[in-house]
């Protein structure tokens, strides 16, 4: 569960304390208090146990499974968390922390049961600390699955004192027969991507580069074709399609999931192909957010850098059979996620053709 380090409860009079040493147990302590009752709001009846204590309790019913399996993914929001403190705005980045989770987590079919952050600061501040846990909770709450602990640690001389960092770990299950893998992708199957909500949390050391490094922009400013702030788009939080994905899974053949992250589209899309077949992708299907073409013009950054470095709007990739897609689609928009045709698999050698 989520703890503090703590100070040695006996010392010489007048000497060294661990606040000495930068680290405010006190402020770790509050910290927890304040976050308690968001925490628990994630909770269900397998949740056994409160916060605070050194291990995080929560009890399975897998009777309805012939075949449970455990599937396990951590994953963490890179350099996004610099715009957060450069904005001094915290809110939304523990969305994006639950989104890299469990949307990597459901790509093989799994339901996420519970989920641990770890989150390390400069210093403790307790109420940013509730801004950061706030969002986890949040997205905890939209991926349908538990935050059962967590830690934060108070981490002088490694981080300067405005500057934190966090990770996720999230636990699910899957029966395994239905297990989601892509062994079973063939020519003739039609791929669909769900729309991102914009940049989610990959390419970010680029983004700083080209905007606040080669063109000296402030997080303030406005940019044509953008609907706030510079700041404000390049924090919108990642897309959680886990709901949408597992509602899709019950009710049409899903055959293979792809998160759309790092690497986009040309690396990710190939890794849950078989060997013969390639998947043939029409970009000019889907029309990208503006923030891409700014990124692209801004930093004259190549187009098949932009593909492989970004989602470019699309922010999962799922493939059914032909006669299955436009159900896929329905059942994707009675979830209010914006799925699309983008383009089909072919004979090939496990392989990813993009073509306008």
């Amino acid at each position: 569960m989520r703890g503090e380090d703590e100070e040695r409860e006996h010392r010489p009079p007048g000497g060294l304390t661990y606040c000495d040493a930068g680290v405010d147990v006190e402020a770790g302590k509050v910290a927890v208090n304040k976050i308690r009752e968001e925490v628990t709001s994630t909770f269900g009846p397998q949740v056994l146990g409160d916060i605070g204590g050194f291990s995080a309790l929560f009890r399975l019913d897998l009777t309805d499974m012939d075949e449970p399996v455990l599937v396990s993914s951590v994953d963490g929001v890179g350099t996004k968390v610099k715009i957060a403190q450069m904005l001094d705005r915290h809110d939304t980045i523990g969305i994006d922390l639950v989104a890299m989770c469990v949307d990597d987590l459901v790509t093989c079919g799994a339901k996420p049961l519970f989920m641990l952050d770890y989150l390390a600061m400069g210093k403790v501040v307790p109420e940013k600390v509730r801004e950061i846990v706030s969002g986890i909770v949040k997205g905890c709450l939209k991926a349908g699955c538990a935050l059962v602990g967590g830690e934060t640690a108070e981490h002088p001389g490694i981080l300067e004192e405005d500057e934190y960092d966090l990770a996720g770990f999230v636990v699910g299950v899957v029966d395994r027969k239905n297990i989601v893998d892509g062994s079973r992708i063939r020519p003739g199957d039609v791929i669909l991507g769900i729309r991102s909500s914009g940049l989610h949390s990959n390419g970010y050391s680029l983004v700083r580069k080209v905007f606040f490094e080669l063109n000296d922009f402030d997080p303030s400013d406005r940019l044509r074709g953008l609907c706030g702030t510079l700041g404000e788009e390049l924090l919108v939080p990642t897309e959680i399609y886990a709901p949408g994905i597992l509602r899709l899974i019950q009710e049409v053949d899903v055959k293979g999931i792809a998160h759309i992250t790092g690497g986009g589209l040309i690396e990710n899309v190939p890794r849950i192909l078989p060997p013969d077949v390639d998947a043939h992708i029409d970009v000019a299907s889907w029309h990208p957010h503006s923030i891409f073409k700014i990124i692209r013009e801004m930093g004259s950054v190549d187009e098949v850098e932009m593909y492989r470095t970004f989602n470019m709007g699309i922010g999962m990739v799922v493939v059914v059979s032909m006669e299955d897609y436009r159900q896929a689609i329905h059942v994707l928009g009675l979830m209010n996620y914006q799925a699309i045709r983008i383009g089909d698999v072919r004979q090939g050698s496990g392989g990813i053709c993009l073509t306008c």
